[in-house]
């Protein structure tokens, strides 16, 4: 008797697995079976998490705290949140107006599950990071890309959104600093952007994730800042992954109206419930204790970020945009594009970072997974000795292409 094919559900046919993540998977399946492999693909900070977070994780399963909490997360850290909100920002935000979730890209799963319906549009600007479009469609929504130039240093165009703009566009998601450009939008950018959205009733999505890893001087410029009018139709999502070197933690938070708040959890309720007990412990004393851990990380990110953007304007027909925040560059590549290597021709990012993994043993993701297939994303959350033999590779490797 046949074994009857059982059919999958037709969400599951508009989404791919996470290219990053598939990357990353294939580079550590490399080096299991003993390759040197040199890994730019992941995002993630080569940090410890500081000490006396681990030492709060330890002292919560000592203190018994791994039952359930409430499904929103710990009182103790929204309120936390708040305080950092309030402090940093000035911000204005009261613990019900918080979820903790199983880190920042649960936040935005259950988000997008309670405000958006079949037709509604998102603006979502590319490149984008590599999980926007997908947990849009999996809201039954669209999401509607329009391009960010690399000649504007990835700066958000208004008059490029504004032609993409129509009567079903709900929302807009900002991600600022950018994953995988690091890019910073302008303070002229967001007040363009708050203007159109307080016109036409959109909700606001910002991303902050990388909030902490700036290299300007001034400050960033923020949505809420442009205009505090703004927040009641703005939810923010941040967590302690990368400014706390804390990815495996899991535990990202999302700010904004109470009623949107209430019905994300609602959602969180019947999905996970709460996130890891030890881990909300953790993160409060991310939160609340010394805010001198980004600091530390930013200083060694500058000489990383300086190597990898000049190494890499030196390659041949290589351009490449300094980040102004977060640990990656996103290098212009396409004039690698139609050469190849061993009969094998080299038509796209993707078969570029393919090349490079098996020839080079250098891990890196292509722009194609952030919809911009031009450019590769390379990681400078790496020691420097590695960053220096890394680009050392891709540069003998770009030279072997014909």
């Amino acid at each position: 008797m046949d074994t009857p094919q059982i059919v999958l559900a037709q969400r599951v046919q508009l989404i791919k697995p996470s290219p990053t993540l598939a990357v990353n998977a294939k580079a550590k399946a490399l080096k299991a079976s003993g390759a040197d492999v040199l890994n730019f693909s992941v995002g993630e900070p080569d940090f410890d998490t500081p000490a006396h977070v681990r030492a709060a994780g330890k002292q919560a399963i000592d203190d018994g705290h791994t039952r359930y909490t409430a499904v929103p997360g710990i009182i103790e850290l929204r309120e936390g949140i708040c305080r950092r909100f309030a402090e940093d920002h000035g911000w204005k935000f009261t613990p019900d107006q918080i979820q903790v979730s199983c880190g920042g890209k649960h936040g935005l799963y259950n988000m997008a599950q309670v405000l958006f319906n079949p037709g509604d549009e998102v603006l979502i600007p590319t490149p984008y990071w590599v999980s926007y479009p997908p947990i849009v469609l999996l809201a039954g929504a669209t999401p509607v890309l329009f391009p960010l130039d690399e000649k504007d240093d990835f700066d958000l165009n208004p008059d490029i959104l504004r032609q993409h703009i129509t009567p079903r566009t709900r929302a807009i998601i900002l991600n600022s600093p950018s994953n995988p450009t690091g890019a910073v939008f302008s303070r002229k950018a967001l007040e363009a952007v708050g203007a159109m959205a307080l016109e036409r009733g959109w909700i606001i999505i910002s991303d902050d994730i990388y909030d902490t890893i700036t290299f300007g001087n001034a400050p960033l410029p923020h949505i809420l800042d442009v205009d505090p009018r703004l927040q009641a139709q703005t939810l923010v999502l941040n967590g302690v992954s990368k400014s706390f070197a804390m990815t495996g933690w899991r535990i990202g938070y999302t700010a904004g109206p109470k009623h949107i708040i209430a019905a994300m959890n609602k959602v969180q309720s019947q999905s996970t419930s709460n996130p890891s007990s030890v881990a909300q412990y953790a993160a409060l004393a991310a939160v609340t204790g010394p805010q001198d851990f980004p600091g530390v990380m930013r200083q060694a990110f500058l000489p990383r970020r300086a190597y990898m953007v000049n190494t890499l304007r030196a390659m041949p027909g290589v351009t490449c945009v300094q980040p102004a925040g977060a640990f990656y560059v996103f290098p212009n590549m396409a004039a690698y594009f139609g050469r190849s290597f061993g009969g094998k021709p080299i038509t796209g990012s993707v078969e570029l970072a393919e090349f490079l993994l098996e020839e080079a043993l250098v891990a890196v993701v292509p722009g194609a997974a952030f919809g911009a297939d031009q450019f590769i994303r390379f990681s400078f959350a790496a020691a420097m000795d590695v960053i220096e033999e890394g680009l050392r590779r891709v540069g003998s490797a770009l030279g072997k292409l014909t």
